[in-house]
């Protein structure tokens, strides 16, 4: 893959993920809040975002979204390394958890 097609795939990834995320604060905010891991402030700017100004925002050579996984004990549990797979229902929510720990961070 070469930087032109990388740079393409990282836009369209960037439009996609504003997309999801303006369309996901419009209809019911706190939910969006928690899943997207952002803050209330930030919230209100996508979800005040043109098509214009979304375009020119994903168009940076920088992904927008991030992992909010970045611990061994969330990856472990999301992907269940070594575990049955009876646990896998415990396992994700035990992951949720950890997870929307992250999301008060941000706000």
């Amino acid at each position: 893959m070469n930087a032109d097609q990388i740079l393409t795939e990282i836009r369209e990834a960037n439009l996609s993920y504003l997309m999801l995320a303006q369309s996901l604060i419009r209809s019911d905010r706190e939910q969006a809040l928690f899943r997207l891991g952002i803050s209330e402030e930030s919230a209100s700017m996508i979800a005040l975002l043109t098509p214009a100004q979304m375009m020119k925002v994903a168009s940076g050579n920088t992904l927008l979204c991030r992992f909010r996984m970045d611990d061994d004990m969330v990856w472990g549990l999301l992907t269940n390394h070594g575990k049955a797979a009876s646990n896998d229902t415990t396992s994700r929510l035990h992951a949720s958890i950890l997870m929307a720990g992250r999301h008060q961070e941000a706000a």
